[in-house]
């Protein structure tokens, strides 16, 4: 429905005149074409004040309506995905023309501002019962379990940094200008692919993964490096082994491997990174290399290497608070 109508005084005026003559609001409705709601109003209004005239505003009036106002809260409730530029066409088809910046205030005014979705892994059912599942198994285990854990995962750090846009303030004309720009290279410009492990008592072993990485490699890779980062660590005996559900991870001769080396495995849900809190490492590391801009992929390894000694455990420590609020939010989500 589009804008309520601009009513004429003088159709005020007769509005009043028949109503002094004993007319009803529907019989009115009806001589002067308007809703029942309308005529009661305009005398409502007069009764009230006196007049039909409509006081003076204390600004521009507002295009959109009460009502349109309503629609498009109610169309970005439903659908978040609703651009102002969609709201725009739906306005027009009312025959209101509105900037979309206006559009944006009367939603920042219902406390709705557009942000840019944040990703996660794609859920089905049966990973959202492993899920549940895994966080009512471990919602309230002690700090001396978690201690306990070795948390381990592979990553790719690209030499040119994370592949999204950045923010620059800049001066009019000023976008090219070299310190404006994000150098880029063809492919990439290269990337490196490692493998490492943390517990709360600090950092691991870092490996580069050679090629692409297959059963029998990573085997290779905790065969000489999983031991060896325990015994750095400090685990106690009972320590515990996490990993993803990769297949090469899962594969019949990794199992193999860790049941002939008696790993304690932590059980893990699929699409879970989330509750792997080596992710939130890997994310800090990636930002102080890049910030140091290696120039090659030598220099990038190197780089990753130096930094990752210097992760302090107690920065390990207060993502332990991670696992529990995740877990505590996969078992409200399912209440």
């Amino acid at each position: 429905m589009g804008a309520s109508k601009h009513l004429s005084n003088d159709l005020k005026t007769k509005i009043i005149q028949h109503h002094g003559l004993g007319e009803g609001y529907k019989k009115l409705s009806q001589r002067f074409k308007l809703s029942v709601s309308t005529v009661r109003n305009i005398v409502r209004n007069w009764k009230t004040t006196g007049t039909v005239l409509v006081k003076a505003r204390s600004g521009r009036p507002r295009k959109i309506s009460e009502r349109q106002r309503r629609r498009m809260v109610r169309t970005v409730t439903v659908n978040p995905q609703t651009s102002s530029k969609d709201l725009q066409h739906q306005l027009a088809a009312d025959g209101v023309t509105v900037h979309r910046s206006t559009i944006q205030r009367t939603l920042h005014k219902e406390m709705l501002y557009g942000r840019v979705m944040r990703k996660k892994p794609f859920l089905c059912t049966r990973h959202k019962r492993g899920r549940l599942r895994y966080a009512k198994a471990h919602l309230d285990k002690p700090a001396s379990f978690w201690n306990k854990v070795l948390w381990t995962d592979e990553t790719k750090i690209e030499l040119f940094g994370h592949n999204q846009g950045r923010y620059a303030w800049q001066k009019k004309n000023t976008a090219f200008q070299e310190k404006h720009l994000l150098p880029t290279v063809k492919f990439g410009g290269g990337s490196i692919m490692l493998w490492g492990c943390v517990s709360s008592a600090g950092t691991g072993n870092l490996v580069k993964v050679e090629g692409r990485m297959d059963s029998s490699q990573y085997q290779q890779i905790l065969e000489n490096n999983v031991q060896e980062s325990v015994t750095k660590l400090k685990l106690r005996r009972g320590w515990i082994f996490q990993q993803d559900n990769d297949p090469k991870h899962c594969s019949k001769s990794t199992k193999a491997f860790m049941q002939r080396n008696k790993y304690n495995i932590l059980e893990w849900p699929s699409q879970s990174p989330d509750l792997n809190i080596i992710e939130n490492v890997w994310c800090a590391l990636k930002r102080v290399v890049h910030a140091r801009k290696p120039s090659n992929l030598t220099e990038l390894e190197m780089i990753c290497r130096e930094e990752w000694s210097k992760i302090p455990p107690t920065r390990i420590q207060t993502l332990r608070s991670r696992i529990t609020e995740v877990t505590k939010t996969i078992l409200s989500s399912n209440n």
